[in-house]
């Protein structure tokens, strides 16, 4: 081949890698815009990664080609040693913000722009566009010719900072725009930097667990991210962008767009590849921009990312440069807020409450502060492990935080912090309730009272739980009635229960005669049950009905239970270290035996037999099975009895460690599981004869 054939084998090569390089950064684009924009992807992930990787090698060939606006740039390049100046050829003026959050404030500004446009009662209603205030960060993006060549902050209005090396790693700013824009010289583009609630909670758990400080709201972790030097840095904070303006564009006798409304300015963002938020509205009048500020409240606290409040802007551009500028205010735009999420107060105390099953949570009592609509003066710092972190004192001032009906919390201790401070927090060692231990068990994040019987924080939880029909089963003793029997003093325990007369509880609202006899037929029915459903009543925690009927026929006997060691629990199945030790918890505080006696006293007694050990080998003793479908004779709870009174074990569900499966009729998936893994499958003639001595 000669040396003029090989030039031309190779230009014919080049050429066709151009145009496959060319191919494969629209082909990234629209995917990116369809993925980010439009939250409507048409191709896996894996597919998309390889588009990216073949992209890359085609660049590294040819290094030349390689161009700002490539779907490779997001990420690249060096850290930089300062933000350079930009200045905005239009300014980017503040909104005026209105601080009073009622429905009067849209009316009055609606009345304000009537009256400057010079309209009267009987003129058609002035168009407005309602748009979300994001709590975020203003960005300008500048293009050329459809590609993103700038991205600068807002500044001081006058003067941004260069960030261009950070916007690049927001998926939502179209690194070159669609083909209808690409014509325009000159175009800038206005929106927010935000961060969704989702991908900051995500953010700070990595960061929780890397030991790395936190970020206290998404407003601060987006800008945190745009204004670092190291784009690596920002790429790896989830951020996204919303379009909702221009700035400086090419004259439309220039070759720019022509626009009569903000509403078109909007839809055609969006044909240009920007995302643009559909909680934008056209509003006509006053009233309609107020039921906007309305209804947007009542959806703020579900939306995926935060808003400070709405935005109104009339609509006709000729009629905002006839309304012009106050100051540095645009007099056609006003931003309507909400009542403020969060707010700074002082931490007077740190108390500590006990919930309705024993947790113990700390609560920072604060100087009264007006925060998310609301007057707060306690705020949650949900555990110890979670105040040691954020280091809240006594006596810092702290940032507190209440969105819609969520429990107020305290965020962080804002600086400066006083000197000296308080003494760091510690959980007390015993209930500041009835006095019981504290525990809080390996692996745990959570400090719970251990006098469950007991604790007057726990009384009704625990009457409840004693009274349910697979406890005690006392029929008619539910929520109302056990409030009522708390609220007034009657019970205390439930030891009370067997203590109560006709005249006390017929006296009740809503009680006579009739109902109150039948309450204490169902309470002295009570009486007689089993050692394993009175041991599920107890309340331990960890120990459920299997592990009580577990625990029941292995001792035999209650005493054998409460004085038993650890060690000799975990002889029992299923009980670990961790149940073993919520058990031999309970039954050490003196409270929750005294209550065990006092239900003896008042004549509650259970069947007591001899234990397992003592009782003889049983036929399924050590056996797990599974039942599924219904049996002929047996109904489900029948046949569990059975199987476990014969010492088996019954399971949910099928693994290989499933011994059998009793079938019967209509029996679902755990047949087929038990099937396809080879475990023996029994009808109830198979189950009785393995039950038969």
């Amino acid at each position: 081949m000669s040396p003029t054939d090989q030039a031309d084998l190779w230009a014919r090569s080049e050429a066709a890698d151009r145009q496959r390089l060319l191919e494969l950064r629209e082909q990234l684009a629209y995917h990116a815009w369809r993925y980010y924009v439009l939250d409507d992807p048409q191709i896996p992930d894996a597919e998309y990664d390889r588009l990216m990787e073949e992209l890359r090698v085609l660049e590294a060939r040819y290094p030349q080609w390689v161009t700002p606006d490539s779907p490779t740039q997001r990420v690249g390049g060096q850290p930089l040693q300062a933000f350079a100046p930009v200045p905005h050829r239009v300014p980017m003026l503040s909104i005026r913000t209105e601080t009073d959050t009622s429905p009067e404030a849209a009316l009055a500004f609606d009345a304000r722009i009537r009256k400057e446009l010079g309209l009267g009662p009987d003129d058609a209603p002035v168009d407005y566009v309602a748009e979300p205030k994001f709590d975020g960060l203003a960005i300008a993006l500048h293009y050329e010719h459809g590609v993103l060549v700038r991205a600068a902050t807002r500044g001081d209005g006058l003067t941004g900072e260069d960030v261009t090396h950070t916007v690049r790693t927001i998926g939502q700013v179209p690194l070159r725009l669609r083909e209808t824009a690409q014509r325009i010289p000159r175009l800038e583009v206005r929106g927010e930097v935000y961060m969704r609630r989702d991908d900051f909670e995500a953010l700070n758990e990595r960061q929780r667990q890397r030991q790395d400080k936190t970020f206290v709201n998404p407003r601060n972790a987006a800008a945190g991210a745009v204004r670092q030097l190291d784009p690596a840095v920002a790429a790896a904070r989830p951020l996204s962008f919303f379009a909702y303006g221009l700035g400086d564009v090419t004259p439309a006798e220039q070759g720019g767009p022509t626009f009569e409304r903000h509403w078109q300015v909007l839809q055609a963002l969006r044909e240009w590849g920007f995302a643009v938020t559909d909680l934008a509205e056209r509003c006509a009048g006053g009233q309609a921009l107020a039921d906007y500020h309305r209804r947007l409240g009542q959806q703020r606290d579900a939306l995926p990312f935060d808003i400070d409040g709405v935005v109104y802007k009339v609509d006709r551009l000729d009629w905002q440069q006839r309304l012009g500028f106050v100051t540095r205010e645009p007099r056609w735009a006003l931003a309507h807020k909400y009542p403020a999420q969060e707010m700074l107060t002082r931490v007077l105390a740190i108390d500590v409450q006990v919930g309705r099953t024993g947790k113990l949570t700390p609560v920072a009592k604060l100087e009264p502060v007006f925060v998310g609509g609301v007057t707060v003066t306690n705020a949650t710092l949900h555990n110890e492990d979670e105040v040691l972190r954020k280091d809240v004192r006594v006596g810092d001032t702290v940032i507190v935080r209440r969105a819609g009906d969520v429990i107020p919390e305290v965020v962080a201790v804002a600086p400066p912090l006083p000197q000296p401070r308080g003494e760091p927090f510690c959980m007390p060692a015993q209930c500041p309730v009835c006095g019981s231990a504290v525990v809080r068990e390996p692996g745990e994040v959570d400090h719970r009272c251990s006098g469950g019987l007991y604790c007057p924080a726990q009384r009704k939880q625990a009457i409840l739980h004693f009274a349910q029909r697979r406890a005690m089963d006392i029929e008619g003793l539910g929520d109302k009635l056990v409030d009522q029997l708390v609220d007034g003093g009657l019970v205390r325990t439930v030891a009370d229960l067997y203590r109560l007369g006709l005249r006390q509880l017929a006296e009740l609202p809503r009680m006579a005669d009739k109902s109150a006899g039948n309450v204490l037929a169902a309470i002295e029915r009570s009486k007689a049950t089993t050692l394993a459903r009175f041991l599920y009543a107890l309340g331990i925690r960890h120990v459920g009905e299997s592990t009580a009927r577990d625990l029941a026929r292995h001792f035999g006997r209650l005493e054998a239970i409460m004085d038993a060691s650890e060690e000799a629990l975990q002889q029992v199945p299923d009980v670990g270290p961790v149940v073993a030790r919520s058990i031999r918890t309970f039954f050490d505080q003196p409270h929750n035996r005294e209550v065990v006696e006092q239900l003896r006293a008042c004549g509650v007694h259970w069947d007591e037999g001899p234990a397992i050990a003592a009782a003889g080998p049983q036929p399924l003793a050590g056996k797990t099975l599974v039942l599924t479908g219904t049996l002929p004779t047996l109904t489900r709870e029948q046949a569990k009895a059975l199987i476990e009174a014969a010492g088996g074990r019954v399971s949910d569900s099928v693994s290989r460690k499933t011994d059998y499966v009793v079938a019967g009729q209509a029996a679902g998936s755990k047949l087929d599981k038990a099937l396809a893994l080879g475990v023996p499958v029994l009808d109830e003639a198979g189950l009785r004869a393995l039950l038969s001595p």
